[in-house]
């Protein structure tokens, strides 16, 4: 019986995902349509470019910082540093923090 429950235990520690943890990085960040290229949303949101992929953001919008359409620093004309922490998750970037330092 001991046999069978350690069996099903490492099964099923086989088929679980491993969970995601939050990490605080720098990263690019700009419109998603404007800046990025992304073509899966209509109109302007919040993207970051990470290690060469680019993830729509949740838990921060593009109008958060400033005029997103402003000549010289909007997010749809200009890509940003920004501070960030959070995770990606379902090919999305969770923002916990998300900072525009640059």
């Amino acid at each position: 019986m001991n046999k069978i429950l350690f069996l099903l235990f490492l099964g099923l520690m086989a088929c679980s995902k491993p969970v995601s943890k939050e990490k605080e990085q720098i990263v690019e960040a700009s419109c998603g349509q404007c800046q990025f290229g992304l073509k899966t949303q209509k109109g302007c949101d919040l993207a970051v470019r990470i290690d060469g992929e680019v993830y729509f953001v949740d838990g921060a919008h593009i109008d958060d910082y400033g005029d997103a359409h402003d000549e010289n620093i909007g997010l749809c004309n200009a890509i940003r540093k920004a501070k960030v922490k959070g995770k990606i998750e379902d090919n999305k970037y969770k923002a916990s923090s998300f900072e525009i330092i640059e």
